[in-house]
């Protein structure tokens, strides 16, 4: 068998898979039958690369993979098929694919059909794009023979002079073989620790990386000069697959396809359409019988389970199987979902508070008292008549659950709250930091966008068209310019469609309230302001939703078409549009205010609007976390999973005994759901932070329902990170980056919002004014009556008067309606009274002294908390002092043995001296082999 010696170490080409890191077959001394011979003796080629994890010599790791589509006719296969005898391989070959800078052969076959001019250009393009990578060292192997019709796969292996040579370019931190003992607690909080461990030691996942450790090893940017500082002994896992992945996508991306002055990377590739996709491979299968242990299947065990929803998240294996900037999110989410526990409790007990102050709520007791006969103007013209206050009772009692004193500390206690958990996660921060060797690690600049390098190569072309040299191009104001007019006018249609689906909203509600209120039955009537308000927000909901997916489809083309050079977030505004209507400027009876002169403006029931405020947005959270979170998170990716299924099911033409052959991982991964990003998942949680904390005063229970959500929330990302999507490529990362920024605005803003809810929605403020300044007995009794005034029936103007006067049996003279004005029998009658001006100064004075006081309790708060851990910075400045030791020890080792070789040669050359005249004669020849010693050592 001959077999040339210089290549004898490289695998043969077999059934269909094309070592094209080598200059020409030929050079190999390749033997079609010779390789027959050996694959009909071998028993499951498949198993022994395990099923593509690795490359057919079963030795070398794929740690990456590129995908791209080509077309091949029937005939084309047939005359690239080589001769062959006792062809005992399942999978076809074809002739061989032009080398990298050997394009003379094509596809197909000569005298085959031709594909068409753009198939050609993808394929020279990957050919010198995949050139290019094995001049940067990389090792590739193809694999076109799948179960995948007209899908290509290219496998990416990095050799470890590679990954030396990148990991000492990309700064990465490695360990070394210098271990020290991390500091413990002493004294009682050791024992108070170790009482937390026995506690907690159910809910720990049950992995290797979560178990506290005393030891940890010193790390050190990797320089390959220094490999005997770091602890080598097992060179195929001192790179893991998440760091081997990052290293070839760093290549990938600096990698050119093209000799010419204006380059593309694999972004621009993957634009243009040739590569279809690109992606590392997961570590196998996580189900199934005989699945060999690993990481993915570890995660899926330990963390994307909703049995474990009770154990804390494996972070250490989530950022070693992801890599850091996924790691960072889940570890946020850990926190803030912990965080919602005491905001939960707290706010559980201010609504029991609520429920157990009911009964001896007095302005309820008073607005349930049918004794009173306050008899209330109609809340529409002509078709609505007078109505008793006693039939607002169950609104009335409803909403003392939500607008009570305790609603007030709830507001003061979740600002804190808010402040606490940013300083705590600072803190986690910095512990993940250190136990991931981020410290002193800087971030570096995204990559651009590949619709901004093509429109910048597109610029380029035209300018060289032009005969003009320049340098390397960017986009001027004049190439964003029309970009920018149609985001601007993109962003105000956007707006305008809000405000127009909100005021159609205001205007269902009006028509509706108008038609129930004509209802025969009495129960009907008293129940309009309910069914109105319910009813609206479904269908603010409804359209929430649907603009929300609409304007995320709109935003990612403005982003598109707007040659932004970085990603942003492509996603419309989540946050609810709904207005509860300005109540306090709605009119008065005779002289209302009205929508194109037809439809009357609506006012707040006698409870108070803060009930309406509240159905509204319990409404809207856990319809948005139920439906558009969790049920289009799970349905349509499950979704698309089955119809790429049964488009390629339908593509298949392979016979049965291949169709039952297991697939290979890069198949299999190739079937799942591209990642998309984490701005999803961030943008969902911001929201949920903004409904905890912006409105928290109208709806204590949000804590509450967010932290149920949060529980399956992070089981049901980890699940889909782990079982729907393809492997991400791994991104180093200190924080969680704009996204702090933005939790921390929202923190500030609450502040205000809620000093303005609890002002000008609740009731709070006018209790307090009635109970200092007019009540008699210093009681609450009285104060529903001091917040209505008086109108005579007879001032109603024309067309506007109940139809039916007499509904309630009696004829009315003076009606009441919520509002600060003087009676009908006053000189200045219906004119706004001092006690309005008086509500409105308290109502102003509280907003700026809450404000103000939360402000500065919350500064107080950020202040006192440091946000670096005292034993953190000891352990940083610790493994500084320990890094200046391992490199003085490796000097004064140094300065020994160059001392040493001095002696050596010292004594070498005295005995030189002292050499016999007969060995004298042939001194020069003895003192040069003796000068020799240190060159040779």
């Amino acid at each position: 068998m001959r077999v040339n010696k210089k290549y004898s170490c490289l695998p043969a080409e077999e059934k269909g898979i094309h070592i094209i890191n080598i200059r020409a077959i030929e050079d190999i001394g390749y033997d079609q039958h010779e390789s027959t011979l050996l694959n009909s003796l071998s028993k499951n080629p498949d198993a022994d690369c395990k099923y593509g994890l690795y490359f057919r010599d079963g030795k070398r790791k794929v740690d990456y993979i590129l995908v791209y589509h080509y077309k091949k006719s029937s005939a084309g296969r047939t005359l690239a098929r080589r001769p062959q005898q006792n062809d005992a391989s399942v999978r076809s070959t074809r002739q061989e694919q032009p080398l990298p800078g050997q394009g003379v052969q094509l596809e197909m076959g000569d005298s085959g059909p031709h594909v068409d001019y753009h198939e050609d250009d993808k394929r020279f393009r990957r050919e010198e794009y995949e050139g290019n990578l094995v001049e940067a060292g990389l090792e590739l192997e193809r694999d076109e023979d799948t179960k995948i019709h007209g899908i290509g796969f290219v496998k990416i292996h990095a050799p470890w002079n590679v990954l030396c040579r990148e990991a000492e370019f990309l700064k990465l931190k490695m360990p070394t073989k210098k271990m020290y003992q991390i500091n413990q607690t002493h004294g009682l909080l050791k024992k108070i620790n170790s009482v937390i461990q026995k506690i907690t030691e159910p809910i720990q996942p049950k992995v290797a990386e979560h178990k506290p450790q005393t030891v940890k090893r010193l790390s050190y940017p990797f320089s390959r000069e220094k490999q005997h500082l770091f602890d080598l002994s097992d060179k195929d896992s001192f790179f893991d697959s998440k760091t081997r992945s990052t290293i070839v996508y760093e290549i990938l991306k600096r990698t050119t396809c093209t000799k010419a002055k204006y380059s593309m990377g694999i972004t621009s590739l993957l634009a243009n359409g040739v590569y279809s996709a690109a992606y590392p491979l997961h570590d196998g299968d996580y189900e199934g019988e005989n699945v060999e242990p690993n990481d993915r299947k570890l995660l899926c065990e330990e963390w994307a389970s909703y049995g474990v929803f009770y154990k804390y998240q494996p972070i250490d294996l989530v950022r070693k199987y992801f890599g850091e900037k996924i790691g960072l999110y889940f570890a946020w989410l850990g926190v803030y979902t912990q965080m919602l526990i005491p905001a939960s409790i707290v706010g559980i007990i201010v609504f029991l508070y609520g429920c157990a102050t009911v009964d001896e709520n007095i302005p309820s007791m008073e607005m349930c008292d049918q004794r009173n006969n306050i008899t209330m103007c109609p809340l529409c013209d002509k078709t609505c008549s007078y109505w008793k206050m006693s039939s607002a009772c169950a609104t009335a009692r409803a909403s003392h659950l939500f607008d009570n004193p305790a609603t007030v500390f709830f507001s003061v206690f979740m600002a804190l709250w808010a402040a606490t958990f940013m300083e705590h996660w600072k803190r986690k921060q910095m512990r993940l930091n250190y136990r991931w060797d981020l410290t002193g690690f800087e971030e570096e600049e995204d990559h651009p966008r590949a619709e901004y390098e093509a429109k910048v190569l597109e610029k380029s072309l035209r300018k060289e068209h032009k005969h003009k040299e320049t340098d390397k191009e960017k986009l001027t104001w004049k190439d964003r310019f029309p970009a920018y007019l149609t985001n601007f006018v993109g962003i105000i249609f956007m707006v305008g469609l809000t405000f127009a689906i909100v005021f159609g909203v205001i205007i269902y509600r009006i028509s509706t309230a108008a038609a129930l209120a004509i209802s025969s039955t009495p129960s009907g009537r008293s129940s309009v302001r309910v069914t109105v308000t319910a009813t609206a927000v479904i269908i603010n909901l409804v359209v929430i939703i649907i603009l929300d997916e609409v304007y995320g489809c709109i935003a990612r083309w403005l982003t598109q078409i707007g040659a932004l050079e970085s990603q942003l977030a492509p996603r419309g505004s989540n946050l609810s549009t709904q207005i509860t209507g300005d109540h306090e400027f709605v009119g008065r009876p005779g002289d209302y205010v009205y929508i194109f002169h037809s439809f009357r403006m609506e006012e707040c029931a006698p409870g108070g609007c803060l009930m309406e405020l509240c159905i509204q947005l319990s409404i809207i959270m856990l319809g948005k976390q139920l439906i558009q979170n969790n049920l289009f998170e799970i349905g349509i990716p499950k979704m698309k999973k089955f119809i790429r299924y049964l488009k390629l099911k339908r593509q298949r033409s392979l016979d049965h005994e291949e169709h039952m052959k297991k697939k290979q991982r890069y198949e299999v991964d190739y079937n799942l759901e591209p990642f998309a990003g984490l701005t999803p998942e961030y943008m969902e949680m911001i929201i949920q932070f903004g409904f905890v904390t912006l409105f928290v005063a109208s709806f204590p229970l949000a804590p509450l329902f967010a932290l149920l959500n949060n529980i399956i929330e992070i089981r049901l990302d980890a699940k889909k990170f782990v079982t729907e999507l393809r492997r991400p490529v791994a991104v180093r990362a200190k924080d969680i980056g704009i996204w702090y920024n933005i939790l921390r605005g929202i923190g500030k803003l609450a502040v205000i919002i809620n000093a303005f809810v609890i002002s000008f929605t609740s009731d709070f403020i006018p209790r307090l004014v009635y109970l200092y300044m007019y009540s008699e007995n210093g009681t609450m009794h009285g104060f529903v009556n001091h917040t209505l005034s008086s109108f005579n029936v007879s001032d109603f103007q024309a067309g506007t008067a109940p139809n039916d006067p007499l509904d309630l049996g009696y004829e009315v003279q003076i009606c009441r309606y919520k509002d600060y004005r003087e009676p009908p029998w006053s000189e200045n009658k219906y004119d706004i009274s001092k006690d309005f001006w008086a509500v409105l100064a308290a109502r102003l004075a509280f907003v700026i002294v809450f404000q103000n006081l939360v402000m500065f309790m919350s500064e107080f708060v950020d202040w006192i908390i440091p946000d670096i851990p005292k034993d953190i910075s000891q352990q940083i400045h610790k493994e500084k002092v320990l890094m200046v030791e391992v490199f003085m020890r490796e000097e004064q080792g140094k300065l020994q043995m160059l001392e040493t070789w001095k002696d050596k040669d010292k004594r070498k050359g005295e005995n030189c001296n002292n050499h016999s005249p007969r060995l004298s004669r042939s001194r020069s020849g003895s003192l040069s082999s003796c000068h020799s010693y240190p060159l040779d050592v």
